[in-house]
């Protein structure tokens, strides 16, 4: 999909390749948007400039009243931080609505704001939350309201040369209430069929300020202005929230698509917008991210950097695959999925959608179940990679020289066809190594992202607790 594949180890170096290839380059961190889009022939490019491997750039930080994520934090790290639930609760149950745990590991928030798709779920909030985008390149810095940054439909302000280095915003005060609706036609891995987000600000029961987002609308975010400026100095009684819903919805012409028709969108936007004003107004902010995430991810909180130190990539891709060390000299312009298939030959892990929708794919990559069709082969250099064939040796060999998920699934009966186990035993090995003792809802979570088409997943949640509970 790609010739050339830079990976700068600074910041400065970074920037200086931004400069020398401008448009002729895209950059890659999560990957989890520039590869689908390459694979459909999006915005193709021949070079590729992974910032993944420059520290500094995956941080959350709170100075004076506002708060910093880095331009490779994580949906993951927004999730897992308690500053972010608690002062930006709108941007993490956004950011835990993000496709699923294997997404969320790799995929960056800034990355998700720059494809700027009107349905992305980021975006929403952090227009509600008035935030500003900090953009660097080695002409210099400027910072833009992310109000400023959306031209249109996949298209910003963001010069060729540019990268997100912080997205900043102020964080929720006493006397502020935000939240996060999304309607989607599944519980996980779904793209909105709108989304909106509603920052209020009271006074004892009085509105003193409001900004509302709504998302999935329009082909950029639409802020509800006309319905912003009503609720202000008003008490948000019942009638009151029914009326901003209205003025909302005649700010906005839904189109129709294969998600919804325009009549359906504008209908569920009045009913939610009207219920989520109530809410507000009572208290209620909605359900969070969870304390304790489901993230299959072991590593320490908040790593620095998303790829490992080590000596630079430079055309060979020297990993450690399933504890051995291998060389790829073939793979620089492919997926890690394809990398292990065609030059490591292992097989076990299966392509099955090449979009991060089914979760077939899934390995382990330096301690994170990412999607491997969607991780550029490169990013394991210098890493470790666990696939199927190596689950047994890396968990813990049972008796029978099986991984005791493995040994769950035969004993129960799980596999069917089973091109999805492999992906499945290797989503569920993530969450025990992270979770010993995992219930049904945090179960259901680290698998949202894994479909099995012959609709096993009873046995298959029955073969998790088997696990956890034959190894407590």
């Amino acid at each position: 999909m790609w010739k050339t594949y830079l990976q700068p180890q600074t910041l400065d170096d970074a920037l200086a390749l931004l400069a020398e290839h401008a448009e002729k380059a895209r950059i890659v961190a999560g990957g989890t948007d520039v590869i689908v889009e390459l694979s459909r022939g999006v915005r193709p490019t021949d070079t590729l400039i992974d910032i993944t491997a420059v520290p500094g750039l995956r941080q959350i930080r709170l100075v004076d009243g506002v708060i910093s994520l880095g331009g490779l934090t994580t949906h993951n790290d927004v999730i897992a931080s308690s500053l972010c639930r608690e002062r930006a609760r709108p941007l993490a149950q956004a950011c835990w609505e993000v496709g699923a745990p294997q997404i969320r590991t790799r995929g960056t928030v800034a990355g998700n704001l720059v494809t700027a798709s009107p349905a992305n779920d980021t975006i929403t909030p952090l227009i509600a939350l008035d935030a500003d985008l900090v953009l660097l390149s080695a002409r210099g810095e400027r910072t833009i309201r992310l109000d400023d940054f959306y031209l249109g439909v996949r298209r910003t302000a963001l010069a060729p040369d540019e990268l997100v280095r912080a997205i900043r915003f102020p964080a929720l005060r006493d006397g502020q209430r935000g939240r996060f609706v999304k309607l989607g036609l599944r519980r996980a891995q779904a793209i909105s069929v709108i989304d909106a987000a509603i920052v209020l600000t009271f006074a004892g029961e009085t509105v003193t300020a409001a900004r509302i987002a709504l998302g999935s609308l329009a082909p950029t975010i639409v802020r509800a202005r006309a319905a912003e400026a009503f609720l202000i100095g008003k008490r948000l009684a019942a009638e009151t929230a029914a009326e901003t819903a209205n003025l909302a919805c005649a700010e906005v012409s839904p189109i129709d698509d294969i998600r919804g028709s325009a009549a359906y969108r504008m209908a569920t936007l009045r009913n939610l917008l009207t219920q989520t004003l109530i809410d507000l107004a009572a208290g209620d902010q909605g359900v969070g991210a969870p304390v304790e995430p489901v993230l299959l991810d072991t590593n320490p909180a908040q790593q620095e950097r998303l790829s490992p130190a080590g000596e630079p990539f430079a055309g060979i891709i020297r990993t450690r695959v399933n504890g051995r060390p291998l060389e790829l000299t073939a793979s620089t312009g492919c997926t890690l999925l394809d990398a292990l298939r065609n030059e490591a030959a292992l097989t076990g892990t299966k392509e099955g959608c090449a979009e991060g929708e089914c979760g077939a794919c899934t390995v382990w990559l330096d301690g994170q179940a990412v999607m491997s069709c969607l991780v550029p082969a490169p990013q394991a250099h210098n890493a470790d990679v666990v696939t199927i064939e190596g689950l047994a040796h890396i968990g813990g060999n049972g008796p029978d020289g099986l991984h005791p998920l493995q040994h769950q699934f035969v004993d129960r009966g799980a596999v069917q066809c089973g091109y999805c186990i492999p992906g499945m035993l290797m989503a569920g090995a993530k969450l025990l190594a992270e979770r010993p003792a995992p219930d049904l809802p945090a179960i259901q979570t680290a698998l949202s992202g894994n479909i099995c088409r012959c609709t096993g997943y009873k046995k298959i949640f029955d073969a998790v607790r088997g696990a956890a509970e034959a190894h407590p």
